[in-house]
């Protein structure tokens, strides 16, 4: 029953965790962290992801340009494309160092001990991988509402709002959390699941025919 129960656990934490993965590398590529609706122009939306900037016209044309120079990035946008890379690099590493430790994985099979740390350092790579993703998207959410009630900025000033990935970023790092937490604490279920090692025996003593021990040569009287 536990380990029918441990690998439910495993493989429900796998699951969320590599959803939460590719929900990460979509977040990084797509241009979607900012929109922008133009008062004077309400037939175009402007984009903005950390690689590019877009715009939508109404009759379906899609334009994107690349930002500029990598240094001439807010610091905001620079940093948040290092963490989402790392990010992305460590949910890749937690996959491959976790699938090994899955107890349906044939892997291993005669080292349990190995399994378990395999899973558990699986499971502490998606952990990170999530930090990785969370503090990027909130930062630039954070900078986004800062900049949207800014009251030293004009009101006809266009102001940037929240795009889809930003949500999508919140909902991956969540998945990886959650995914990496289930993996690190089904290793403690298999720890105390394990059997201790048999104690051991001491040999029997050697009985004679009759079942009474043999004297030994040394110690027998010699009888006249």
């Amino acid at each position: 029953m536990a380990g029918s129960w441990r690998a439910k656990a495993q493989a429900g934490g796998m699951l969320l965790a590599l959803l939460g993965w590719v929900s990460s590398c979509v977040t990084t590529v797509v241009p979607l962290w900012k929109s922008l609706n133009l008062d004077l122009n309400e037939l175009e939306v402007w984009t903005m992801g950390l690689w590019q900037v877009c715009v939508a016209r109404d009759e379906g044309a899609v334009e994107c340009r690349a930002h500029g120079s990598f240094l001439a990035l807010p610091p905001a946008l620079r940093v948040s494309r290092l963490l989402m890379c790392l990010s992305n690099g460590l949910g890749l590493l937690g996959g491959l160092l976790a699938a090994p430790g899955l107890e349906g994985w044939r892997a291993c099979e005669e080292q349990p001990g190995l399994k378990r740390r395999l899973l558990l350092a699986g499971g502490a790579a998606f952990g990170t991988a999530a930090v990785g993703t969370l503090a990027p998207v909130s930062w630039v959410a954070y900078n986004t509402v800062l900049d949207f009630w800014d009251d030293t900025v004009p009101d006809i000033v266009p102001r940037w709002e929240f795009g889809e990935a930003i949500f999508l970023g919140w909902f991956a790092g969540a998945f990886l959390a959650t995914g990496g937490l289930l993996l690190a604490c089904t290793t403690r279920s298999m720890r105390t699941a394990t059997p201790p090692a048999p104690a051991c025996r001491q040999p029997p003593a050697t009985q004679g025919p009759a079942g009474g021990h043999h004297p030994h040569p040394k110690n027998a009287d010699l009888v006249i």
